[in-house]
């Protein structure tokens, strides 16, 4: 009888999965479809302030950085969307470490400041957002499968990962970007978190990033911002 048993229990796992999935599919799919409705951050816009802050403070990485931040936070439709407070937390991911400062988190949208002063290299990860590098300082280079030469791109300019999409990265000693991500967050987190865990196990450092990143999401929720 143990065994009829565990295969009944097993097929019910199996319809509720099966419930579930008939459920959620279709509402994950409107969302998909109206995703652009959810975010504020404008494209043109961020590329616009990186860029002045850039011929204002040229290789003051500080000041651009507040620049930004600062002109991000007097845009009327931004204001209470914009984390003013520079909590610096190490970042390891795909095995590059840098360091970042989240500016924004929602559900659908992240802004952080992203570099480092020593140099990294690493996996870009492959994610369900597309992501901006509007590198500030120093010059960021990327590799693809095929290629035999390195893509370029130095400051002022827009290093776009497209979503699904994968690339080998490397920021010298000096490198900061106002990296601008846009679609399905939460998936990115495992990405982020997974070198914490399985390598570094800098668990003070991922408990901090799990509070700031947390508490600006919910903020966020909360204010209606998906």
């Amino acid at each position: 009888m143990a065994p009829k048993q565990s295969s009944s229990g097993m097929g019910g796992l199996l319809k509720l999965f099966a419930l579930i999935i008939g459920v959620l599919s279709p509402v994950v799919y409107l969302l998909e479809k109206n995703l652009e409705s959810f975010y504020i951050f404008d494209l043109d816009h961020l590329s616009t302030v990186s860029k002045r802050g850039i011929e204002l403070y040229g290789n003051d990485t500080r000041a651009v950085v507040k620049h930004i931040v600062d002109e991000l936070r007097g845009t009327a439709d931004l204001q209470t969307y914009v984390n003013l407070d520079e909590e610096w937390v190490f970042s390891n991911a795909g095995g590059a470490m840098g360091a970042m400062y989240i500016i924004h988190a929602s559900i659908t949208e992240y802004l952080i400041i992203f570099g480092t002063a020593v140099g990294t290299e690493g996996h870009t990860g492959r994610h369900t957002a597309d992501d901006y590098f509007h590198i500030l300082t120093g010059t960021q280079t990327a590799y693809v499968p095929g290629s035999y030469e390195a893509e370029v791109y130095p400051p002022g300019s827009i290093h776009h990962l497209r979503r699904g999409t994968v690339k080998q990265y490397k920021m010298p000693e000096g490198c900061f970007a106002l990296e601008y991500a846009r679609g399905w967050i939460p998936p990115m987190l495992f990405f982020g978190f997974a070198d914490s865990l399985s390598s570094t196990l800098d668990f003070p450092t991922l408990w901090r990033t799990s509070v700031v990143t947390g508490r600006e999401m919910v903020n966020n929720l909360l204010k209606g911002k998906f």
